[in-house]
């Protein structure tokens, strides 16, 4: 069956129970399961955006900070001076 469906289906699949199931899932592991080409640059953002969405964090190996993507908190009010 995963033929018929497609890898990336079933690699996505995959991603989204293990960070359901943890919380949260690195940028390397999300990489290393759906390499370039795998996805378009919008099939990469939804995903990016849906496991966001189902509060999955998802943190950068290397530097430890969060990918809040575009839903980092909004910007601070301009200060008067």
């Amino acid at each position: 069956m995963e033929n018929r469906i497609g890898k990336s289906y079933v690699a996505r699949k995959t991603l989204f129970a293990k960070g359901l199931k943890d919380g949260r899932l690195t940028v390397q592991e999300i990489e290393e399961a759906l390499p370039p080409g795998t996805l378009t640059a919008a099939e990469r953002w939804l995903l990016y955006y849906s496991l966001r969405a189902a509060q999955v964090e998802i943190i950068d190996e290397v530097t430890g900070q969060v990918d809040h993507g575009f839903m980092a908190e909004s910007p601070a009010a301009p200060q008067e001076h």
